[in-house]
Order: C-alpha cells, then sequence, then structure tokens
C-alpha cells in the first residue's frame, strides 16, 4: 500500500507493510526519500517521525545531487574504466572468439566478436564486473564470520540501481553490488561488514550503530570515501 506523505517543501514516498519498526532511506540520484512503515501505524506518527528527520534527510539529499557522475562509457580503445579505485584504459580487440576480459597492468582487454554494438560489450564488461566481486567475497565472509559470530547462509551479486548492498536477515543472505569491483576494495569489505551487521541488527538503529563502531571503527571514513567516488552515468528508475 503506497501514497505520498508531504513534508513542507519535501515529498516521501509512503509504504505501509507488515513490519515491526519504521524505517526511512534516501534513495540515489535525485535522492528519492521513501518511508516503509508498520500496517497499524497510525499516519500522524509516521508523520512527526519523518518531520523529525527533515535535517538528515536534507543533509542526504544534498550529498547525493552534488556526487559526481561517471561520464557516458562506450567501451572504445583507450576509454577510461576503473577496477579497485585504479584507472585502467581499455584495449579492444575484435575476434571471431567467445568474448572475453582480461586485465594485465592497468590495461583491461576485451575481446570480442567484430562489429559488437555498445549493448554487447557493456554486457560483457559487466559480467566480468561482477565476476571479480564474487571472486573476492569468500575472503571477506571468512574472515568476518567468526569476528561477527554469524554465518551468511548464500550471497548474491548483481547490478543494484539504488543500494551498493541489502541483506535479508532472516534467510542469512547478502546482497552485494557488482559496481563495488570499480571502487576501492576496503569500500566492499564496509559494505560486507554493514550487510553482515545486519544478521545481528536488522534496522539502522542506535545499536547497529554500535555494533559498526565496535568491529569496525573505521567504517564512516569508507562510507565518507564511497560516497565520494563518482557514480554510474545513467537514468536510474525504481
Amino acid at each position: 500500500m503506497s501514497s505520498v506523505l508531504k513534508l513542507g517543501d519535501l515529498e516521501a514516498e509512503l509504504i505501509k507493510k507488515d513490519i515491526k519498526n519504521i524505517h526511512l532511506s534516501v534513495y540515489p540520484p535525485s535522492g528519492r526519500v521513501r518511508i516503509s512503515a508498520p500496517l497499524r501505524m497510525k499516519k500522524e506518527t509516521i508523520r512527526s517521525f519523518a518531520l523529525s528527520k527533515i535535517p538528515w534527510i536534507k543533509r542526504e539529499r544534498k550529498k547525493l545531487l552534488e556526487q559526481e557522475r561517471e561520464t557516458r562509457r562506450d567501451y572504445i580503445e583507450r576509454e577510461s574504466h576503473y577496477v579497485w579505485g585504479q584507472r585502467c584504459l581499455l584495449k579492444v580487440l575484435e575476434k571471431e572468439c567467445p568474448p572475453t576480459v582480461d586485465l594485465r597492468h592497468k590495461t583491461i582487454t576485451l575481446q570480442v566478436r567484430p562489429n559488437s554494438n555498445r549493448g554487447k560489450r557493456a554486457e560483457i564488461v559487466g559480467t566480468w564486473y561482477r565476476n571479480l566481486v564474487k571472486d573476492a567475497l569468500p575472503k571477506i565472509i571468512d574472515q568476518w564470520e567468526p569476528v561477527l559470530g554469524v554465518v551468511v547462509n548464500k550471497t548474491f551479486v548483481c547490478r543494484m540501481k539504488t543500494k551498493w548492498g541489502s541483506c535479508n536477515s532472516k534467510a542469512g543472505n547478502i546482497r552485494i553490488n557488482s559496481e563495488l569491483a570499480k571502487k576501492p576494495k576496503e569500500c566492499l569489505e564496509y559494505i560486507v561488514v554493514h550487510e553482515m551487521v545486519h544478521l545481528l541488527e536488522p534496522t539502522h538503529n542506535e545499536r547497529f550503530l554500535q555494533l559498526m563502531d565496535r568491529f569496525l571503527p573505521q567504517w564512516k571514513d569508507r562510507r565518507q570515501t564511497l560516497n565520494r567516488l563518482p557514480v554510474s552515468h545513467e537514468d536510474w528508475s525504481y
């Protein structure tokens, strides 16, 4: 059940569902505000909560609107791409062979069939980025499971349009954005730890923040690094 909640000069999408606690989120790239609230919670209670968060909402929206955008990538010769935070140059080889991607000495070699279009090249590179994250996850999870005292049941890596990661605390599953392959590895670790901590505390309440401070004291610095870096150039839909 979805509706629009007016908050002065702001609007928030209000979704009521079968949950215990109220959740407030600000989504990139435009700073769209969404509130998820328990079915039985009164609208005035929700409004009061949201109004108390207006300063935070405005700060988050300002950060998102000011965040640098990547230029459009056409997947052509000597174009810049990023791998684990490092700038690399793209080399394109056209051959009648199955497509491959190889990284050596800050050069990404993309082998594609002749006359492949931008969409196909983007798909190949996107799959390669996803596999980079998939390969990096086991080591991070194995390191942090005994530290946090949790067990991750399943991991999923995909291109996510509004989040760096998500957690299904009941199922013990975490989902990670494949775009993190472009960011420094410490940013990937921060997001993985963030989602794993949700296995201990599903919401972003004070206990969650305390757990993050306890287990990864530098998490705010890593979040700031991630927020400073350019995000994908695209018109995101929801």
